[in-house]
């Protein structure tokens, strides 16, 4: 083995050692104690929300399902077409993917050669892409089983129109209509990205609608099925917002028990550790 090929094995060596530090410190932060607790009242509000959805999901069930499915043959081609485009953009590998990248490209820019404010901002990026990911894929992942455990039948299966077909405990793709995987990604997605940048909130809402909408007109699922994926969406998201709140992980709790999002590094500060970042 030549010297040259001595010093590259002795650089990997390195550079994994370091990547592996990172990914160690990384997930050390997730495991400080929370510094707030629940509430009672918090508890109870819980509750009643949990209370509305489910007699809102009930309403939209009873009155709108079997109406909505019934009008979509008149829709216009080109509208049908449009949303049959569109409506893949709402899976979560879409925002997973990105950002699985990014997150593994950050261990391997975070080098103990830079400073520790550039090393802080790296982290402070990573917390947050940790965010984002955790609260996209866990309500997707957990309701992607629930749904074929509650079976509900998908529109126009079984050739009617018939929202109260079910065939619980199967695994059947036709008997996965409750709720729409589609809309828990994409309203997960609006929400979580919403929670850290507000001003998104706007553009990302009309998507996770949009997203929806298009579920529908495809016959792919009933209202009631992508309202139910939007609510447990919301509820996901918020769940993973109030665990990392209470370990001040991006976000944190006011007096009044509210969750806002922490400052994220300045744009001058991102630009040092850029300019750190490509230095010789």
């Amino acid at each position: 083995m030549s010297a040259g090929e001595g010093l590259l094995r002795e650089l990997d060596g390195r550079r994994i050692k370091s990547m592996r530090k990172n990914v160690s410190d990384y997930f050390s932060l997730f495991l400080r104690k929370p510094r707030a607790r629940t509430s009672l009242r918090s508890f109870a509000s819980l509750g009643m929300r949990v209370l509305a959805a489910i007699v809102a999901i009930a309403v939209t069930m009873v009155a709108l399902d079997a109406l909505a499915i019934a009008q979509v043959p008149a829709l216009p081609h080109w509208l049908v077409a449009a949303f049959r485009w569109f409506t893949d953009f709402g899976k979560s590998p879409w925002f997973l993917y990105p950002i699985g990248f990014m997150l593994v490209f950050l261990a391997m820019l975070a080098s103990p050669a830079l400073s520790s404010m550039s090393r802080g901002v790296l982290a402070a990026i990573a917390v947050r892409l940790g965010f984002l990911f955790v609260a996209i894929a866990l309500p997707g992942l957990v309701f992607t089983v629930v749904k074929r455990l509650i079976g509900r039948a998908r529109p126009l299966v079984g050739g009617s129109i018939d929202p109260y077909l079910y065939h619980p405990l199967g695994w059947d793709v036709e008997y996965a209509s409750l709720p729409s995987g589609h809309a828990v990604d994409a309203f997960a997605a609006a929400a979580a990205i919403g929670a850290l940048w507000p001003k998104t909130r706007p553009w990302m809402w009309t998507y996770a609608a949009a997203i929806a909408v298009s579920r529908v007109v495809l016959t792919a699922h009933f209202p009631s099925d992508v309202l139910a994926g939007a609510i447990v969406a919301l509820a996901g998201v918020g769940l993973v917002r109030a665990w990392f709140a209470s370990r001040r992980l991006a976000f944190a709790f006011d007096d009044d028990g509210r969750i806002h999002p922490l400052p994220g590094p300045s744009f001058s500060r991102l630009k040092r550790v850029a300019r750190a970042l490509v230095a010789p």
